[in-house]
């Protein structure tokens, strides 16, 4: 079998030598949508986590038998064409939800608590004070908030089981209208931005997620809200929430995810007037040791199981 990796730098520090018990492995740190093509012209087996694989691509492909998407998301692929040439898709699921979640915390922290300026307060004037304390920025307790979650998959429930843990009264709201628990508190949308103090998204980009929140949601929240996105870029407008930070209609947001990854350098949320009331990480919510090492795991298996003849209940 000839296994190719397209885009192995996403993956970071991980060990992939086990796959040579497949065959031979040929590793592309990344791969341009000009190479792809060629480099999938021969394999049998390719692994991709956000390289497309459109029907151009697969016309080229004469050896290909599996696709592993190391990701959840297989919108990078051309389903229809694989299902036509008989090529299996197979992803991962669930492998990164701790480290998302355990992201949406430490985003919220990090917003409420002010903990860049601490931080650097600490670090620079501390010294020299004539106290022994320092609260200039008011925060306050996460207990008895009222915590909002958009999305209730895995995460989304994992979120809202921590967040009670916290104190906080959970509510949410299912994009798709399929998510129902009868544990937590299902709300409109509508209710759930303009009654909750942390509003957490965790749904995919969809037609029912695009451009969830605009500055007309936005308004509705409340202006000490703190909204975090830990979903998809393009759920959320970002030039209608640098708009709202710098109004300050909203009080602050945390977002991994952008519409376009990387971001061009004229995105206004790089240009709004107080960056401590943004926060940005650069799409890493999922990428824990763990969870990357579970991911490779998980695509190996899933190579294993296909080899078997086992992998039904894995194609997509």
């Amino acid at each position: 079998m000839n296994i190719v990796f397209l885009d192995f730098l996403t993956l970071g520090n991980v060990d992939i030598k086990r796959f040579e018990n497949f065959g031979i492995v040929v590793v592309y740190d990344k791969t341009a949508k000009e190479e792809t093509s060629e480099r999938v012209l021969d394999a049998d087996i390719v692994i991709t986590n956000k390289v497309v694989i459109d029907k151009e691509v697969l016309s080229c492909a004469k050896n290909l038998k599996l696709i592993c998407v190391a990701a959840t998301g297989v919108n990078n692929i051309d389903l229809n064409s694989a299902k036509e040439k008989n090529i299996a898709v197979c992803n991962v699921a669930g492998y990164s939800s701790e480290s998302v979640v355990a992201q949406t915390f430490s985003t919220y922290f990090y917003l409420a608590h002010h903990n860049s300026y601490y931080d650097n307060y600490a670090k620079n004037k501390w010294a020299g004070s004539p106290i022994f304390t320092h609260h200039q920025k008011e925060f306050n307790n996460l207990f008895g908030k009222k915590w909002g979650i958009v999305g209730l998959g895995a995460i989304g429930k994992r979120v809202a089981s921590i967040a009670s843990a916290f104190g906080c009264e959970v509510v949410y709201f299912s994009t798709s209208g399929k998510n129902k628990n009868s544990e937590i508190k299902e709300v409109g949308f509508e209710e759930l931005l303009a009654s909750c103090d942390v509003v957490s998204i965790h749904a995919p980009l969809n037609e029912n997620t695009k451009n969830l929140i605009t500055k007309n949601e936005l308004k509705k929240m409340k202006k000490t809200a703190i909204l975090i996105n830990m979903g998809r870029g393009g759920i959320v407008d970002e030039s209608d929430l640098a708009d709202a930070l710098d109004e300050e209609v909203i009080g602050a947001a945390g977002l991994d995810v952008l519409s376009s990854e990387p971001p061009k350098k004229d995105n206004k949320l790089f240009y709004i007037k107080n960056s401590e009331k943004l926060f940005l990480s650069p799409h890493m919510a999922w990428a824990s040791v763990e969870a990357r090492e579970k991911l490779i795991d998980e695509t190996y298996k899933n190579i294993e199981s296909f080899l078997k003849n086992e992998n039904k209940n894995r194609i997509i």
